[in-house]
């Protein structure tokens, strides 16, 4: 049996017609940047995450960047971050010219520890940036407790959580703002790039609404050095059909998680994902750990079955950031995520012979 780590196909052919109708609307009205397809999605998003706004750009990297622009971090600044994250959110600090002080996880759940934040804090640290990692949020109650003992601003990583609650308030609400993607593989996935900044925020939301678009709110008229950086009109169309069916999507994601904790529930070698907080996980990703992770990898491609694994090489150690202060060593719990994570396939619409399939394969490896 073939098992692909996603099928972004069988997701879309469930909802073919609506998305047909979509595009077919914007190359109806011939109008492809910044139109009335791109502000009734962002209307549709914020109130979906329970913010006054959302600003649509161009994908999840500049959204975190316009964020950290907008509040005015620069040299001098020191900005929190996970060791164990995508590179992106350590690239969006790099871009401010501000100083990355990374942050240890809890291995348990993959997400920033709040226990390790504040001994990283000084006088020079402006803001946390905590990723809500694999669909599960990191801990907010924890992390804003201390970013207002310190006055520092918070600003959420959502990319891979979108619809995740905690106390009633989705994910990317709890900061001065948040930023998500909307990279064809997560749970509200377009069809190319895209992303988006959340926020209550009104001076934060007038800014990068003129930053993304050349520094300017009437054309011609450039207040400020700005950058190209928006949602296109397809992309948003699309975004509002499938927005329509994301809850939806991440309660299949969560039963089809449920179905791997009980097939993976008597294999002592594997771990399996742990929410130790209060949010209700979407499940990005279903990551296992295990020591035997590459011999694991290779027996489930033999079978047919398609894995990831997120992430092989932490920030730290990649030669992007070889001139920053840290070797290997420097971080082991992110090392050690880096080489015993591996990610099952799952996708909403996996189908039960499949999700069957995987699990009884990684047993088998073991037995």
């Amino acid at each position: 049996m073939k098992v692909p780590y996603i099928d972004l196909k069988a997701g879309h052919d469930h909802i073919k017609g609506e998305i047909h109708e979509a595009i077919s609307r914007v190359v109806e009205n011939s109008w492809y940047i910044l139109g009335e397809e791109v502000s009734t999605f962002e209307k549709a998003y914020a109130d979906y995450s329970g913010t006054k706004y959302a600003i649509g750009v161009g994908n999840g990297l500049d959204a975190i960047s316009l964020i950290l622009k907008a509040v005015g971090f620069g040299h001098g600044d020191e900005v929190i971050v996970p060791s164990n994250t995508y590179i992106a959110t350590w690239m969006a600090v790099s871009g401010t010219g501000a100083t990355i002080v990374p942050v240890e996880p809890d291995i348990r759940s993959g997400n920033i520890d709040p226990l390790a934040i504040e001994t990283k804090i000084n006088s020079k640290t402006k803001a946390i940036l905590p990723v809500h990692l694999h669909g599960c949020m990191a801990d907010m109650a924890a992390i804003k407790k201390i970013a207002e003992k310190h006055r520092l601003f918070v600003i959420e990583d959502n990319a891979q959580a979108q619809g995740a609650i905690l106390d009633g308030k989705k994910s990317g609400s709890f900061g001065i703002a948040g930023a998500t993607s909307f990279y064809p593989g997560k749970n509200l996935g377009c069809m190319g790039d895209g992303g988006a900044v959340t926020t209550d925020d009104e001076e934060i939301y007038k800014k990068i609404k003129r930053y993304r678009n050349y520094g300017s709110d009437i054309k011609y008229v450039h207040e400020v050095l700005g950058v190209n950086s928006r949602l296109d009109e397809i992309q948003a169309a699309i975004l509002k059909v499938k927005l329509k069916y994301l809850d939806d999507w991440n309660d299949k994601r969560r039963k089809i998680a449920e179905k791997y904790n009980a097939l993976l529930s008597g294999c002592e070698q594997v771990i399996t994902p742990e929410n130790i907080s209060d949010a209700s996980m979407v499940h990005h990703i279903y990551r296992i750990r295990t020591t035997q992770r590459d011999k694991l990898r290779l027996h489930l491609e033999n079978k047919g079955i398609q894995t990831l694994i997120h992430y092989p090489i932490p920030p730290h150690l990649q030669k992007a950031y070889e001139h920053l202060p840290f070797g290997k060593g420097a971080f082991p719990i992110a090392e050690e995520l880096a080489t015993t994570s591996l990610s099952l396939p799952l996708y909403p619409f996996m189908e039960e012979d499949k999700i069957a399939y995987v699990g009884e394969s990684v047993v088998s490896f073991f037995e």
